[in-house]
């Protein structure tokens, strides 16, 4: 007896519809859909409810591999984990089942990609680092004078008065929210003793 089909839309923003990817899983068979309104690289609470909800022998169906996976090693990662778990996974659109033959030599295929797409990234970052220390270049983030990060901290320190988030004072001075958050701190801790 073969499981059930599990729908998986989303879309990447909440004045987006997934009218038509609603449509295709419904047509498809999929008894159940989840649905989501997030980003590819958000936190996805529906899909980790999908992903709580399969069972061995059930199919993940999803309209577009993109509404599933942000790059080809989130994808490989996504349907090895399923596989492990007896899960198959469709895709409508590019029509892939990497329950059958074809589909077990595509998801083969998009491991290699993945691992070929890691090399060269790895690659060329070694390259450019040697490249740039022969020329005497800095490697690594640019520091923020100090005067950006006392005017960040100031900012900081009044954001109830002057209404601006984190994020604004970023965008204003250039510091990173993280040195923002740990010069405040130690700032407090100081005050402290």
């Amino acid at each position: 007896m073969s499981g059930e089909l599990v729908g998986y839309a989303r879309v990447s923003s909440l004045s987006q519809d997934y009218a038509l990817q609603v449509e295709k899983l419904e047509l498809y068979g999929c008894t159940k859909i989840f649905y989501e309104k997030q980003q590819a690289n958000a936190k996805r609470p529906e899909f980790k409810k999908a992903l709580d909800y399969l069972k061995e022998g059930d199919t993940l169906v999803v309209y577009k591999i993109d509404r599933l996976a942000r790059s080809t090693r989130d994808l490989h990662n996504i349907v090895h984990s399923l596989k492990e778990k007896g899960v198959g996974v469709v895709f409508i659109k590019e029509q892939i089942d990497f329950s059958t033959p074809a589909g077990k030599l595509m998801f083969t295929m998009l491991g290699a990609i993945a691992e070929f797409e890691r090399d060269l990234i790895n690659e060329r970052t070694t390259e450019g680092r040697e490249r740039a220390k022969k020329q005497g270049k800095h490697i690594g983030r640019i520091g923020q004078s100090e005067k950006q990060v006392q005017q960040a901290l100031k900012l900081f320190a009044e954001r109830e008065v002057n209404e601006l988030s984190v994020n604004d004072i970023v965008k204003l001075t250039g510091v990173p929210r993280s040195t923002i958050y740990a010069k405040s701190k130690q700032i407090s801790k100081k005050d402290a003793d």
